[in-house]
């Protein structure tokens, strides 16, 4: 039977945009873009150092030559969130996998940008830039093992047929991913746009912790409000209580993500392990209800 109506139109525009083609596209323009990045910060570093080239942000993205590294990690996060947005609609769990897999590299980037900062000659567990990386260090650990984890359970689930009614949902979430894309291209330009102006107005960024939140705080925030979109929409496609509370144990995933970015210290990369270990819960604990409602 021919779909009417808006579906057949979302479709259409969502394989075209999110397409394989297009994505290997933007792929290589990310790979050659971060490689770019990467030089140029190198290039930053080195006229600062011969005291040609000045920004207000120096003791922190021009302090040593392995904050350059910072620089390709930015670029590639902005590839991954499109990716996120690309996945959004196969499954609330590829989407959730897709925020963890996010704000581990996010940490990784963090640490780069810390090495620089460490003060060797006092005690590793009296500087706060000291204790900062170890945190991280042990903490991208857990993530790593428990995002492992998580997609190990993940691939566990047997998908089920496409029904017209579930069809309508996979396509409401198309509709959704096509109004994120230029949400997301807009909030990082102004973003970017908005930080360039600290560099030339008396205004600045003084901290590591405030760098690393830029773009992200408002990022997570639409995603937040994306996730409870998805949410209130699945209540029309299924009644299942073990699917609603899963769907409901995600978005708070998210949201522990984003009350990460206001915080720093432990209480930083704490936050960011509860949210991975509370999915993975919610994961298990939906599988187990699944597996024995089948043997009912």
């Amino acid at each position: 039977m021919e779909r009417k109506g808006w579906q057949p139109w979302v479709e259409k525009v969502f394989f075209r945009v999110f397409s394989e083609s297009n994505r290997k596209t933007i792929e290589r323009i990310t790979i050659n873009v971060a490689v770019a990045g990467f030089i140029i910060h190198l290039l930053l570093i080195l006229l600062k150092n011969y005291d040609i080239f000045h920004s207000r942000m120096d003791n922190i993205l021009l302090a040593d030559p392995i904050s350059a590294i910072y620089t390709p990690f930015s670029i590639i996060l902005i590839y991954e969130i499109y990716l996120l947005i690309h996945f959004l609609p196969r499954s609330f769990t590829t989407a959730v996998s897709k925020q963890f897999e996010i704000i581990s590299l996010i940490v990784i980037r963090r640490i780069f940008g810390e090495i620089p900062h460490i003060d060797l000659m006092a005690s590793w567990f009296t500087a706060p830039q000291n204790l900062q990386l170890i945190y991280d260090l042990i903490g991208i650990l857990i993530l790593f093992f428990l995002i492992y984890l998580f997609n190990k359970s993940r691939e566990k689930i047997v998908k089920g047929k496409l029904s017209e009614r579930l069809q309508r949902f996979v396509n409401s979430k198309r509709a959704l991913s096509l109004v994120l894309l230029p949400v997301l291209i807009f909030t990082s330009l102004y973003t970017l746009i908005a930080w360039l102006q600290t560099q030339f107005s008396g205004a600045s960024i003084t901290s590591s912790f405030h760098l690393n939140s830029i773009f992200y705080n408002e990022f997570f925030t639409i995603l937040i409000l994306a996730d409870v979109f998805i949410l209130l929409l699945s209540f029309q496609y299924t009644e299942r209580y073990s699917q609603l509370i899963r769907n409901t144990g995600f978005v708070i995933c998210t949201i522990l993500i984003r009350l990460s970015f206001a915080t720093n210290g432990l209480t930083n990369i704490a936050l960011i392990i509860s949210s991975v270990t509370f999915g993975l819960l919610v994961l298990r604990i939906y599988q187990a209800t699944e597996a024995s409602r089948k043997l009912e």
